[in-house]
């Protein structure tokens, strides 16, 4: 009777023991698939892969060279520069090397064979060699992970567009944004937070441009955006814009200046106040008369001085009224002043005004700045009648 038990305990503990070990197993390949997957594990895989493509070139470039000409070793090469750390990139280069020295010497000379290893072939597999290693020494200095660069990037520019959306507003309201980066790039100097505040009585829209354009004001933008968020809400609406300027001025940015325009409306009444930082005047269309009125506040740009005063402006929007906040780069150009551009816009917008704004602000950017070099952004807020 004690035998029995005693095998029993010791299958038990055996069987314990290959428990904890396939567990161990399997928590290391979860990790390790975990670290592949963001990048931050070993390149070794990939490097495997690409070895063992190069003697499959050789071997396939020996055997039918007008096929396979010896210059095929650059696809491995630049494959290598996209995938692999600088000091696997040399292992890389080390074996194609060796190849082409291979490829040489049985295809004979150059000069009698049409398809051998010529000095041309040498040049441009040496020459995408060096650029790959240009490369990857540039995403090893930045901390770039070897294969999520681009992922990177799409991360924080979907992060920016989670950031502009506006939130859903009661029965009675519609809100739409349009956001156009210079030269078709995906980011933008220009960003919009917005928050439902008060209970979700208050609606508070921040539109902002960031000194710089496109790409060289996007990581600007990204921060801006977050600290701004984070503001926006935790704050009395008087008091977003000072301290929005304290915040431009502690990063001290040799370039660190940014426009901004701060809404504050109570979605019951439709009383609104308006603070502005060198912003672009806001445009209300009144139903009643069917003519667009500036709402101009005043206010120093952001960043340039601490201290400065943001003197606010009211407003109501009535039913059927219509409330549009744009940056500068839809109204001013090298050709054209700011009031000619506003003008324009509002020349345009009063198509929509029979139809109703719906979808209108992604055309009326494309009817009046759909060449210009420069973030363009506007937003509509309309009080259904």
């Amino acid at each position: 009777m004690a035998a029995g038990q005693s095998g029993r305990a010791e299958a038990e503990t055996v069987t314990a023991r290959m428990r904890k070990r396939a567990h161990r197993v399997r928590t290391a390949l979860r990790r390790s698939g975990v670290d592949y997957f963001r990048g931050d594990g070993s390149d070794w895989i990939a490097l495997v892969a690409l070895l063992l493509t190069i003697p499959a070139i050789a071997a396939a470039t020996l055997a039918r060279p007008e096929w396979c000409a010896p210059a095929t070793l650059v696809l491995p090469i630049v494959a290598g520069g996209l995938l692999l750390r600088p000091a696997s990139l040399l292992g890389l280069y080390a074996a194609a090397a060796a190849a082409l020295v291979v490829e040489s010497v049985q295809l004979g000379d150059y000069d009698r064979v049409p398809v051998g290893v010529t000095p041309g072939v040498v040049l441009v597999v040496g020459a995408c060699g060096f650029f790959g290693l240009l490369i990857a020494q540039f995403r090893s200095r930045v901390g770039v992970p070897w294969r999520r660069g681009g992922t990177m990037l799409f991360d924080l520019r979907e992060r920016i567009r989670v950031q502009s959306k506006l939130p859903k507003l009661p029965n009675g309201w519609h809100r739409e944004m349009a956001l156009r980066p210079a030269g078709g790039q995906s980011f933008s100097g220009d960003f919009v937070v917005a928050a439902r505040t008060g209970g979700g009585r208050t609606l508070e829209v921040v539109l902002t441009d960031v000194s710089g354009k496109g790409m060289d004001a996007a990581s600007r933008a990204l921060l801006l955006s977050g600290a701004f968020g984070g503001l926006l809400g935790s704050l009395p609406p008087h008091a977003f814009l000072p301290a929005a300027n304290g915040y431009l001025l502690r990063q001290d940015w040799d370039e660190g200046f940014a426009t901004s325009i701060h809404l504050a409306l109570d979605l019951d009444s439709g009383d609104y106040e308006l603070q502005s930082a060198g912003h672009p005047p806001a445009l209300q269309l009144h139903a009643g008369s069917g003519r667009w009125e500036e709402k101009s506040a005043e206010g120093p740009l952001l960043g340039v001085y601490d201290g400065a005063q943001f003197d606010p402006v009211k407003g109501s929007l009535r039913p059927g009224d219509v409330l549009m906040l744009f940056t500068d780069g839809l109204v001013e150009t090298a050709e054209r002043d700011i009031a000619e551009g506003i003008d324009r816009l509002t020349g345009e917008a009063d198509r929509y005004v029979a139809g109703g704004f719906h979808g209108a602000a992604w055309h009326l950017i494309e009817a009046v700045a759909k060449d210009v070099n420069d973030d363009r952004a506007l937003l509509l807020l309309c009080r259904e009648g």
